[in-house]
């Protein structure tokens, strides 16, 4: 098995390609061992690694995050080697990436606008799906709709794009430019 890594624009993350589909449907995002403990034992895996703080998976990636905080952060050289066997082992053992408990502990579809703006939002929706998600993936993140109020867009960082330092340019100069310009009634997006 011959795993693919790719840098993200967050310097805190790395994309790792395991040439296999990691999540055939939807997403799902862990911040905390405790949280991937009884849901998805290949997270646990990475989690009990020293250094990780996140752990993302898309169609057919997995997005790593390290801890940055620190002056004495660990480096990616010394971590992709135990990232890479966690990756492989678990992979080869032909475990499920998701246990049974963890296919409903995806984050919750809790959206939020009036109903008045249901063709807005539907508009909305489509410009993501198909012009900044793909863009977002290939960076190792995704973008989700949260809601819609008061010409105010509420959408949700995942994977590389949270905590990413190029986030506030990717939200403000491109996804509102997108949304504005095709939907006069959007002033302003915001991360929730």
């Amino acid at each position: 098995m011959f795993i693919q890594t790719e840098a993200t624009p967050n310097p805190a993350t790395l994309k790792f390609l395991p040439g296999k589909v990691v999540m055939a449907d939807g997403t799902a995002e862990f911040r905390d061992a405790d949280e991937a403990a009884t849901v998805s034992p290949l997270a646990a895996k990475l989690f009990a690694i020293p250094g990780i703080t996140g752990v993302f998976y898309g169609y057919d990636f997995i997005t790593v995050s390290k801890n940055s905080d620190e002056e004495d952060a660990p480096d990616w050289q010394h971590l992709k080697p135990a990232i890479l066997g966690a990756i492989m082992e678990h992979f080869m053992s032909g475990a499920p990436v998701l246990s049974e408990s963890g296919s409903d502990n995806r984050l919750p579809d809790e959206e939020f606008f009036d109903d008045a703006d249901g063709t807005i939002v539907a508009t909305i929706k489509e410009l993501l799906d198909t012009r900044v998600r793909p863009a977002v993936a290939q960076d190792g993140g995704d973008i989700t709709f949260r809601g819609f109020k008061d010409g105010k867009v509420y959408l949700y960082m995942k994977g590389a794009c949270a905590g990413c330092p190029s986030s506030t340019a990717t939200l403000k100069h491109g996804i509102q430019n997108l949304l504005r310009h095709f939907i006069p009634e959007v002033r302003e997006v915001e991360a929730v």
